[in-house]
């Protein structure tokens, strides 16, 4: 096959590195033309984005890929590869379709099971494919990378749980409402955290938001990135009974919210439910005001308990995502291996037959003294010796093809039978 990659990732650089190796999508283009341009790479794969860079190249036969992969680094970004030599990683033929599959399926990602680097990888793909840089094993090796990535969303759990706080508050009010179609979200405190779960939750569908923030500018600033209102926070409890769920994480020493704040938010609420995200240390939401009908209330350490738990139920699901990669890279390679089994056979057919030609050629005075009968008996006997003597390497081959010792064996059959390459 004649695979090389190399790349950087989240595992093996820090942010630094990734962002000089980074090449943006409006440049892939350019850079898979520059490429599959150079002299000894027939196909070419760019997958760039913000935790990993991965180049990956099929070389001509005997051509020598990495000092032209290194040389495309240098060029490309004026930079010596060799200054970051030591967060590359390397990977050739076998290994490089078992990380392509890894990759696809989010067992390489940063949080395992997360979905975007599906997506990611499929905009590489046709990115490659429109620039004319996928058009032999690279393309189907790629196709079939995707193909392993949705069987394992569609055999396994992996991506089903959340394993970020921001995740499983979004996760907990599913379980509460049910739809978060036209739920309305109040941010208590305009935090890092509770921005991402507002963001979380907004994108699973709640319709509006309002937040709330001691600095009233900061206030506006996140309502605005979120087409919502910014309230004054001194004014929360005129506008907190229109929220079904309140993310609160201010930074106050006592209660925002307490008990008897809460029975009169859900009095004025008809009873309708309120949900509580607390990720504030010191809590900002008294823990009594779970006991209140309608009332859930969910605090940091709740929420990291939800998420250990998914944890573990990813690991187990990473488990089986393992097992489904290891058995599609098997096939890839058998396929491959097999494939590229068929000029070698066809060579090793044509080297015998002319063999026997010329030998049938040398003897052909003495065959003129036999029937055409005759003269037929002896092109099949000769025709079934030489099958015979081809039945064992050609069944050995294709026996080992894409294990370890495929491309020596057939170099050894090449050379007995004085196939040249």
């Amino acid at each position: 096959m004649n695979l090389i990659l190399v790349g950087v990732s989240h595992r093996s650089a820090p942010v630094e590195v990734r962002e000089r190796m980074n090449i943006h999508e409006s440049r892939l283009p350019g850079a898979l033309g520059d490429l599959v341009a150079r002299d000894g790479i027939r196909e070419a794969l760019i997958l760039s984005t913000c935790n990993r860079v991965d180049l990956v190249a099929a070389g001509e036969e005997g051509s020598a890929t990495e000092p032209l992969l290194r040389r495309f680094l240098a060029e490309y970004h004026h930079d010596d590869p060799g200054a970051y030599d030591q967060h590359l990683y390397w990977y050739r033929d076998g290994d490089v379709v078992r990380h392509l599959f890894r990759v696809a399926a989010s067992l390489d990602s940063m949080i395992v099971g997360e979905p975007q680097i599906l997506g990611q990888f499929k905009q590489a793909y046709l990115a490659a494919r429109e620039a004319g840089a996928l058009s032999g094993p690279l393309r189907e090796i790629s196709e079939q990378a995707l193909a392993v990535g949705r069987r394992v969303r569609r055999e396994t759990s992996l991506g089903a749980s959340a394993v970020s706080v921001s995740y499983a508050a979004v996760e907990l009010a599913r379980k509460i409402f049910g739809s978060l179609q036209g739920k309305t979200i109040f941010v208590l405190g305009a935090g890092k955290m509770s921005e991402l779960a507002a963001r979380h939750l907004v994108s699973s569908g709640a319709s509006s938001i309002l937040v709330a923030n001691r600095t009233f500018e900061r206030a506006q600033e996140l309502a605005e990135a979120f087409g919502g209102t910014a309230v004054p926070f001194g004014e929360i409890f005129n506008h907190l009974r229109r929220a079904d769920i309140v993310i609160s994480s201010t930074g106050s020493p006592d209660f925002v919210v307490t008990r008897a704040a809460a029975e009169q938010l859900l009095a004025g609420r008809k009873q309708r439910p309120m949900f509580f995200v607390d990720i504030a240390v010191p809590r900002d939401i008294d823990p009594a005001v779970n006991d209140l009908d309608n009332a859930f209330v969910y605090d940091i350490d709740d929420l990291e308990q939800v998420v250990s738990q998914n944890r573990e139920e990813r690991q187990r699901e990473a488990v089986r995502a393992e097992k489904i990669v290891e058995q599609e890279v098997e096939r890839t390679l058998r396929r491959l291996a097999s494939r590229e089994l068929a000029p070698t056979i066809v060579a090793l057919e044509q080297r015998l037959e002319s063999i026997r030609t010329a030998e049938i050629e040398r003897y052909r005075g003495r065959l003129d003294e036999l029937t055409p009968e005759q003269r037929q008996n002896v092109d099949a006997l000769t025709r079934g010796i030489l099958s015979k003597i081809l039945h064992g390497p050609i069944t050995e081959m294709k026996s080992r093809a894409g294990g370890p010792e495929h491309g020596a064996l057939v170099k050894v059959v090449r050379r007995m039978f004085g196939v040249n390459d």
